[in-house]
């Protein structure tokens, strides 16, 4: 048994803190919560005076193994798997290194993504806990083709969800749009699968108890993913052939669905902002801003693992995603909720983890501060947990790029 106690402790759910508080927890698992002296005693007790203990964050969209140069002639890419699964592991302690506990990987080739996640499981890796979903779901020549998730009809389409599920997926991942970064592939405003479709894939994976993530830029895209019951929809962005076009009528629909949105608003907004120009930018954040205001579910995740006109979006950069968020006008405490316990029921893992609750998994970080203050805070880390065990990757430096 050992405590933690700390200036703060938020527990994750909106508006709870805990001051001078204190976490007991036995091996793996949070035993109790609450102020100092509330957990008795026990063999070791650590001071963090002037921090804040609070829920590992999640960063609930990410591409660990992400290829960026893919020939689109031999469909191959001059990285080996063997390299790909190092540079995947290395990625895994960066997110580490930024305080996050659980992450969600939507697309990785050749199922290297179930075998970094077991490999973190069993202590061979240093990483934050996966939820994995293989090879995302794509129409033949898609959005992420080389990932090895191609399927056009509904034989295959079928076939491709019970191969990623009986591989061990967490989650299935469905191009339900064209995207930004696969050249050759349909353009983000338009449709790869309709509703009837979607269902096909969304019934497999409930199946097996398993939730399904939607890439959807498209504006059918995404009225056919609610359509579809998926778990959460990717990007959301209202994209039309005429360029972004937000709809508050598909976005109520999105909020009475109770679906959640992943808007994937990462740090790299303002460097691209030079590239795309302000204006697209500043209506994505404007679409964002507006779908909290719908009451959509918004949850915090990057899209970490790509490289756009020179920009890596490096896996250690979560809290610049979050700050973005803050500028666009969320506020501190929602942002901790949409990084933590929103995040983790989104992802499908809140019965163990994304909040400081007794039976759940220790997986939690101290920043010096009140991140509720000062929402940089949380990139001072004095410690990070996950499943009990200390795994502080900060001060550790490394020369490869979170990209291919």
């Amino acid at each position: 048994m050992r405590i933690i106690r700390a200036t703060k402790v938020l527990t994750g759910r909106p508006g709870e803190s805990i001051a001078d508080g204190e976490v007991l927890i036995d091996g793996s698992t949070i035993v109790s919560v609450g102020p100092r002296g509330s957990a008795g005693a026990a063999a070791e007790v650590l001071e963090l005076p002037g921090c804040t203990v609070l829920p590992g964050l999640i960063d609930a969209h990410v591409h660990l193994g992400f290829d960026a140069k893919v020939d689109p002639v031999t469909r191959r890419s001059p990285e080996s798997d063997h390299h790909l699964l190092l540079r995947m592991a290395e990625n895994a302690r960066k997110l580490l290194s930024a305080g996050v506990t659980t992450a969600r990987d939507l697309g990785a080739r050749g199922f290297l993504d179930l075998a970094l996640r077991d490999a973190i499981e069993e202590g061979l890796a240093v990483g934050p806990h996966l939820v994995a979903a293989t090879r995302p779901i794509t129409i033949t020549g898609g959005h992420c083709w080389y990932m090895g998730g191609e399927a056009d009809d509904d034989p295959a389409i079928r076939r491709v969800a019970r191969e990623n599920l009986r591989a061990g997926a967490d989650c299935l991942k469905v191009m339900a749009s064209g995207g930004l970064m696969t050249p050759g592939a349909p353009p983000s405003w338009a449709q790869q699968y309709d509703t009837r479709q979607l269902r096909l894939i969304v019934e497999e994976a409930a199946g097996r108890g398993k939730g399904v993530a939607a890439h959807a830029h498209a504006n059918e895209a995404i009225r056919s993913s609610v359509e579809a019951g998926v778990t959460t929809i990717e990007h959301c962005t209202f994209f039309t052939e005429s360029g972004h076009c937000y709809d508050p009528r598909l976005a109520d629909l999105v909020a009475a669905s109770g679906i959640y949105v992943c808007p994937t608003v990462h740090g790299v907004v303002w460097r691209m902002r030079e590239v795309h120009g302000q204006e697209m930018l500043d209506a994505w954040l404007a679409s964002v801003a507006a779908m909290r205001e719908a009451g959509v579910r918004l949850i915090a995740g990057t899209d970490a693992g790509f490289s756009q006109s020179g920009l890596d979006n490096r896996t250690d950069g979560y809290v610049g995603g979050l700050e973005v968020l803050a500028e666009t006008g969320f506020g501190a405490a929602e942002i901790i909720e949409m990084a933590t316990v929103r995040a983790a029921d989104a992802c499908g893992v809140g019965a163990v983890t994304g909040s400081l609750d007794p039976g759940k998994r220790a997986d939690l970080i101290a920043v010096a501060g009140d991140p509720l203050q000062r929402l940089a805070d949380l990139r001072d880390l004095r410690l990070v947990l996950v499943s009990g065990r200390s795994v502080g990757q900060t001060g550790v430096d490394t020369v490869t790029s979170s990209v291919g």
